[in-house]
């Protein structure tokens, strides 16, 4: 008789079609690398920032038995996106698309967190639109720092509609010149854009959703580590697991939502943060 775990039943029921495609952003990624291996038995199309580093993760990949291609992508560049929706047109039909690219406040560069973390979160959701059929899923990756920022009317507005003129500037008013807490910002504003285009994936039985992980021991973690030791520490000693988590942790969930067993959660934002954010919430 076969046993059956959760696992075996998540894998057999996730796609119906073995052929539908899984796009992953930030595929070079410490996240979106553990992604992609979670979605081993379907094409995957992985791209990146640079192509040399796509086609490195690709080859690595290839040579385990994964069917995967990839392709460089400035997200933050219509006319690249553009060029990456044609790319993944041509290898077929799209069943996930998950959003693990962006930038940590660590890049001190307040336009470019604003720009790289929400609008290009917004240009991305707009052009996978095009490729989104019934049941297809964009799991879109925040933060449990976004849950720090508490609901504003005059920056929701801004962080809703990033592209719009003034949204930028609107922002910058409540960021105090700091990088770290306009990643939170823009990450809050990723969970709204969940908000904004649900009713429009809906038209076409496609849900929109964001996971917000806490601290994962990532490169981009490690480098934040670094820089502010104390915090990290306080942050681990506060989790009530008492660790950090794992791009296993995020990648887990990822598969979940992709998967039929989540066909019916839209719209919201799945906290991966081992209970942290509603301990550091309780300090301040």
């Amino acid at each position: 008789m076969r046993r059956y775990t959760i696992n075996t039943v998540f894998r057999e029921n996730i796609m119906k079609n073995q052929k539908d495609i899984v796009v992953i952003t930030g595929g070079a990624g410490g996240i979106g690398q553990t992604c992609a291996k979670a979605f081993k038995d379907h094409p995957i199309i992985l791209t990146d920032y640079s192509q040399e580093t796509v086609d490195k993760v690709v080859d690595k990949f290839s040579k385990e038995g994964f069917d995967v291609k990839g392709i460089a992508c400035d997200i933050t560049d219509k006319k690249d996106i553009e060029k990456l929706v044609k790319f993944v047109k041509k290898q077929g039909s799209v069943k996930t698309f998950i959003h693990t690219a962006g930038v940590s406040g660590t890049v001190k560069d307040l336009n470019k967190v604003f720009t790289i973390d929400l609008v290009a979160t917004e240009l991305l959701i707009e052009a996978f639109y095009e490729l989104a059929n019934k049941d297809s899923v964009a799991i879109l990756l925040s933060s449990m720092m976004a849950h720090a920022v508490p609901a504003n009317e005059e920056y929701d507005e801004a962080l809703k509609y990033p592209q719009a003129a003034g949204s930028f500037d609107t922002v910058v008013k409540f960021v105090n010149d700091d990088s770290d807490t306009m990643y939170n910002f823009a990450k809050r504003g990723v969970q709204l854009l969940t908000h904004k285009y649900a009713n429009k994936w809906g038209e076409k039985g496609a849900r929109i959703v964001s996971v917000s992980p806490g601290v994962i021991e990532t490169k981009m973690a490690l480098k934040a580590a670094e820089e502010h030791p104390e915090r990290m520490e306080m942050i681990k000693k506060a989790t009530p697991l008492k660790r950090n988590g794992k791009p296993e942790d995020v990648a887990d969930v990822v598969f979940f939502l992709a998967s039929d067993a989540a066909r019916f959660i839209n719209s919201t934002d799945i906290l991966v943060d081992g209970g942290v954010i509603h301990n550091i919430k309780n300090m301040h």
